[in-house]
């Protein structure tokens, strides 16, 4: 016989019956919710004020600002050599990259050209940061949608990046390496061979990082065909990097405008048809892949000579305005300046990727389910340093 329990619990999951079924055609009341700004899956203080009818999305107002970081202003308080120390704090996952771009916006206003070898030692240490971004960016991901071993294995990969930028500059985060006119420390003995290594082991973690993830149709049933895109969208939202190469828009800076070393060694440009949340993914996982290719081309080819120009201690950029932008894990980064002569920028700007790409988040999620704002935000790859910047 069934205890008086069971019968309570068959009681309260049992189907309702005809009689108290709600009328098809009765519209639930739109409800408001906050998601964020600690919510684990925006990795930042990212505040999405939803709003919802049913399980539905219906319009997304997200709120910025949490974070303040005020590194403009920063900049602009602090001679010109010592903003390259700030620049970590922007996309504090690319932190050469942001240094890169600092540096050549300086060196484009000052029309300094670095050696071939500090070019080519910028390519390589770029090259390897734009990897340690993409796997921050898939384990991160994949755990937002339920998945704990990709960012473990992530992680790992990441480490040995990490580990090479502290032997190279003495920090594995804030490294503050780059130099205007080049870099701070050519490479200690043994770095070069121990890259290689590394990138031989990284090569084989990758595909067995694809084999779990690529393919897996609950990752697949979570992204295809979620958050599409189209390229007229993206261009028209002033979107770049995955974001648009996945929409199937050809614009890669170190292709479409080459920079530096880009303009000796061509870059293969990673890009899909699909649009959705999978491809954005795919792009990344292709783009890890072309690092690897430049990062090896860059050690074949590595110049000898001087890592740096001689420059004075205290530098003035001539009077004058200049925007130097680079390709960034994330897409365009661009650098403005402004300068009256003197050791301070008048007035620094710096372009996000992950501000603008932010801005078509609303769009994209209206119409979508509630378990679709993880899988959507998760795509985007944001950095709230770089948006509250």
């Amino acid at each position: 016989m069934a205890t008086n329990q069971e019968t309570d619990l068959r009681e309260e999951f049992a189907e309702p019956s005809d009689e108290v079924r709600l009328d098809p055609g009765i519209k639930s009341q739109e409800m408001l919710l906050n998601m964020g700004p600690q919510h684990p899956s925006t990795h930042g203080v990212l505040r999405l004020v939803l709003n919802l009818e049913g399980e539905t999305v219906t319009g997304c107002t997200p709120v910025i600002g949490y974070l303040h970081r005020g590194i403009e202003k920063i900049l602009e308080n602090r001679p010109v050599m010592g903003g390259i120390r700030y620049m970590d704090n922007a996309d504090y996952l690319s932190p050469m990259l942001n240094e890169i771009a600092y540096a050549g916006a300086v060196e484009q206003l000052m029309n300094i050209e670095p050696p071939r070898r500090a070019q080519y030692i910028r390519l390589l240490v770029g090259e390897m940061q734009r990897i340690a971004s993409h796997l921050v960016a898939t384990g991160t991901y994949l755990m937002d949608l339920g998945a704990v071993t990709p960012i473990l294995w992530a992680f790992r990969d990441r480490e040995g990046i990490l580990s090479m930028f502290e032997a190279l500059g003495g920090s594995r985060f804030n490294v503050n390496y780059m130099r205007v006119g080049g870099v701070l420390h050519d490479f200690p003995k043994g770095w070069l061979r121990e890259c290689e290594a590394f990138l031989d082991q990284l090569e084989k973690n990758m595909v067995e990082m694809e084999q779990l993830i690529t393919g897996n149709e609950i990752f697949e049933a979570r992204t295809q065909g979620v958050g599409y895109i189209d390229p007229q969208q993206a261009i028209a939202y002033g979107l770049t990097g995955p974001m648009l190469r996945a929409s199937g828009v050809n614009w890669d800076l170190r292709v479409n405008r080459p920079y530096m070393a880009y303009r000796e060694v061509p870059v293969i440009m990673q890009v899909r048809q699909e649009g959705d949340c999978y491809a954005r993914y795919r792009v990344r996982i292709q783009e890890i892949h072309e690092s690897i290719r430049l990062c090896r081309v860059a050690l074949d080819k590595m110049p000898g000579g001087p890592i740096s120009t001689r420059t004075p201690i205290a530098l003035r950029p001539p009077r004058g305005e200049t925007y130097f932008a680079i390709e960034s894990s994330k897409g365009e980064l661009g650098i403005y300046f402004i300068s009256d002569g003197s050791e301070y920028p008048w007035r620094a700007k710096i372009r996000g990727p992950s501000l603008v790409n932010l801005q078509i988040l609303p769009e994209l999620l209206r119409g979508h389910k509630m378990s679709d704002v993880v899988a959507i935000t998760g795509s985007l790859d944001l950095v709230l340093g770089e948006v509250d910047r």
